[in-house]
């Protein structure tokens, strides 16, 4: 029988699901320790939506609230709070917040998560429950005094008297406390009869007691809250980004276990590729699949159940309530629906307000000053929507491919009124429709584990024979930037597979999965014409007259010709062939490449 592990606060991501975020799990996990030794100050994890960022603070806490001795005087007292969405009262939310803290506080020293949860214990009988049970501290015994005055509401500022309590308790007792606060942006909504930002400052700023915050809305978060105001220059930022293709593979194949979809081992990066590395609708669009009872074994059944779950499924429900939400907060002028569906229509990723003006007149008859558009769309992108780049005052389409094919769903149901089984039939004949992305997927397969090996591999070093390499091969250090697919020019040749930025050096990757013929001279001619385009790209890109240097790595599958294996040793390329991947994969800790079956189709060379 599967041991469930202990929790403190449930978790909503299976184990069996669960993929690469244990970095940010230990680095929180790490952080909060060192607040004993007062290292630690206030941090954000900042991230667009659905990236998981709330599970890592709960698998964080469950690990500090049962990987420490609750005895020890000494330990880090952790404590969860959500602040909620709807409007709140000042003084329930103070009675809230202060006794959250308390059950908290009490579930750790006692280990016992059933007081944090209230199935133990009543609020009327909080306080002399715990001054039963624990030891009353001097920080302990004035945060129960407090607490039973804000029920008695015999404070002036209530919000601001319980925002204190924790620092009161870890400041008089100098003991150490992380308050772990998820949609934080909660605090600064414009339907909120009152804002608690400012009351924070004092909190935040304590070193026994840092605050640990995310949420749901980046831009509020980063640029309104932190990034200004009461609380500026307070927080340190760990950001989160998309998983890479590869851990977004490995999370489609779990998933697909999970949810006992099939999905060939093959379309699994081609899968994370179209969701972006976005977690949620990776998952989501393995649900669907299992749902319909659909094998995932093309690119075209992968954009069919797409296009029905932008529609109609798990990604619908999701967006369409946020899109909700946040329009229900800003819509004063009666035009923010139009100005979100119009905004996403456009062919440029640029958008200009006086576009949108135009086609407001045209279909709703409403001639609407460019500055009410301006300040809509302004409010649209503080619920990242859209982007405002504030020192050049202009609007660009969100970077998130869902999002933005989800926009154009939902506006023809929801602005234009169109039947939604004939949207969702468009949709998916659209979709279906599509030209492939993924040329060839083995070749992209490959793509996406050599990028994992540079990931990887920073800073180690590998023995030359996997590169074919006299010298031992070490990685740069940190890679700044990994891109797939980067075009540098309009023909197919001017394309780097894998592109990989460092500080001194810059690394292209090509890949050929050729499993009947080896790479020839070809080839090799073609990826050194590739290394000075990128050599000018970068002068180009980053204005410096003396670009870094540019190492290229070949993957052939089944090797390269004699001719081809000169001329790569002429011009010092690194190349590796299927054995020598597979040495690097296990070097690197990596899934293991999957065997294929050559089948009559495949006899020639596949373009990677």
């Amino acid at each position: 029988m599967k041991k469930i592990p202990r929790q403190a606060i449930k978790t909503l991501v299976s184990e069996e699901v669960y993929t690469d975020r244990q970095e940010f799990i230990d680095y929180f996990y790490n952080y909060a320790i060192s607040a004993v030794p007062r290292r630690a100050m206030s941090s954000v994890l900042l991230g667009h939506r659905r990236m998981g960022k709330t599970e890592i603070f709960k698998r964080v806490v469950n690990r500090l609230f049962y990987g420490q001795d609750h005895k020890d005087p000494a330990a880090v007292v952790p404590v969860w709070y959500s602040f909620r969405d709807e409007v709140t009262d000042r003084w329930d939310f103070s009675v809230r917040y202060a006794e959250n803290f308390l059950r908290w506080y009490a579930g750790f020293r006692l280990r016992n998560p059933d007081i944090i949860s209230g199935s133990e214990v009543w609020r009327e009988h909080l306080p002399d429950f715990i001054k039963s049970e624990l030891e009353m501290t001097p920080g302990l015994t004035g945060a129960l005094n407090i607490f039973q005055r804000i029920c008695a509401r015999d404070v002036t500022i209530p919000e601001e008297t319980a925002l204190m309590l924790p620092r009161l308790v870890s400041d008089r007792d100098d003991s150490t406390i992380v308050m772990f606060i998820d949609e934080f942006q909660n605090t600064h909504l414009p339907h909120h009869n009152f804002r608690v930002v400012g009351y924070m400052q004092e909190a935040v700023e304590s070193p026994t007691c840092p605050h640990f915050v995310t949420g749901s809305a980046m831009t509020i978060l980063s640029k309104e809250i932190l990034g200004r105001g009461a609380l500026f220059g307070r927080f340190d930022s760990e950001p989160i980004k998309p998983l890479t293709q590869y851990w977004g593979a490995v999370l489609a194949l779990r998933a697909a276990r999970h949810y006992r979809a099939e999905l060939p081992e093959i379309m699994a990066p081609v899968l994370s590729d179209r969701c972006g590395g976005n977690p949620f609708y990776i998952t989501a669009v393995i649900r669907q699949a299992a749902k319909k009872n659909e094998i995932i074994d093309s690119e075209k059944s992968l954009n069919s159940l797409l296009a029905v779950d932008l529609s109609s499924g798990f990604i619908w429900a999701e967006l369409n309530d946020q899109v909700t939400r946040w329009i229900q907060r800003i819509n004063e002028y009666g035009i923010t629906k139009w100005v979100l569906y119009l905004s996403a229509l456009g062919e440029d990723d640029r958008i200009s307000p006086e576009d949108i003006r135009k086609q407001l007149a045209e279909k709703e008859g409403t001639d609407v000053k460019i500055e009410k558009v301006r300040d809509v769309l302004i409010m649209l992108s503080r619920g990242d929507l859209l982007e405002y780049m504030e020192l050049g005052g202009w609007f660009r389409k969100t970077e998130d491919p869902i999002l933005l094919d989800f926009l154009k769903v939902w506006g023809r149901i929801e602005v234009e009124g169109h039947n939604r089984s004939k949207v969702m039939t468009d949709t998916v004949r659209k979709y279906s429709a599509l030209e492939r992305r993924i040329r060839d997927q083995k070749g992209y397969l490959a793509e996406v584990w050599l990028s994992q090996i540079l990931w990887n591999g920073q800073g180690k070093t590998f023995p030359g024979r996997y590169f074919h390499s006299k010298a031992d091969v070490t990685l740069p250090d940190r890679f700044y930037d990994m891109i797939h697919r980067l075009r540098l020019g309009a023909s197919e040749k001017s394309e780097a597979d894998v592109y990989a930025s460092a500080r001194d050096e810059t690394w292209i990757c090509e890949s050929k999965w050729w499993e009947t013929k080896k790479a020839g001279v070809s080839v090799v001619k073609d990826l050194i014409g590739l290394s000075e385009k990128v050599k000018e790209f970068e002068k180009k890109e980053y204005e410096t007259g003396n670009p870094v240097p540019v190492r290229c790595w070949l993957f052939a599958h089944n090797g390269v010709t004699g001719p081809a294996e000169k001329m790569l040793r002429k011009h010092n390329i690194f190349w590796s062939d299927r054995s020598d991947l597979d040495a690097l994969i296990r070097e690197t800790g990596l899934r293991r490449l999957p065997e294929f079956e050559i089948l009559p189709g495949d006899q020639s060379p596949a373009k990677s």
